[in-house]
């Protein structure tokens, strides 16, 4: 297999758009909203970027804290268990929770906004089990 490990953890099937594709196609107010130049090079509001990278900076502080508090080890062997965990995943078309990734991190304790508004039985993703199957192993 050419495409490697990386292409077996999708998770998700790509959904074709239903618009007219080619030189005659419009912009889609409903889904876009208004084109401009400067949204879509600069962040529309200064905290967007820190929100958005808001996990990604905390585990670089908790990583340099470990390091120099127990050296170089604890880092490495925590950033390994990250990927361990992961790469461990439900069935793509069953919604996943990640409880050890939580744990790890220690948010397992703290109550967070994709708690309370992210719930499984109202997502708008549910797709065909075995296309979705055929779709991550590569078969599709």
């Amino acid at each position: 297999n050419s495409r490697g490990a990386p292409s077996l953890l999708k998770d998700t099937v790509p959904i074709p758009e239903f618009s007219a594709s080619g030189p005659f196609e419009g912009h889609d107010l409903l889904r876009r909203g208004f084109t401009s130049v400067k949204n879509e090079l600069l962040p529309s509001h200064p905290l967007e970027l820190t929100e958005k990278n808001f996990q990604l900076n905390q585990d670089k502080t908790n990583f340099a804290t470990l390091r120099n508090i127990q050296g170089l080890h604890a880092p490495l062997k925590l950033q390994m268990e990250f990927r361990a965990v992961k790469q461990v995943q439900r069935l793509p078309f069953l919604h996943s929770s990640n409880i050890a990734l939580d744990t790890l991190r220690g948010n397992d304790e703290c109550i967070s906004f994709e708690d309370i508004l992210n719930d499984p039985s109202q997502s708008e993703v549910m797709g065909e089990p075995h296309m979705m199957m055929e779709y991550k192993l590569g078969l599709l």
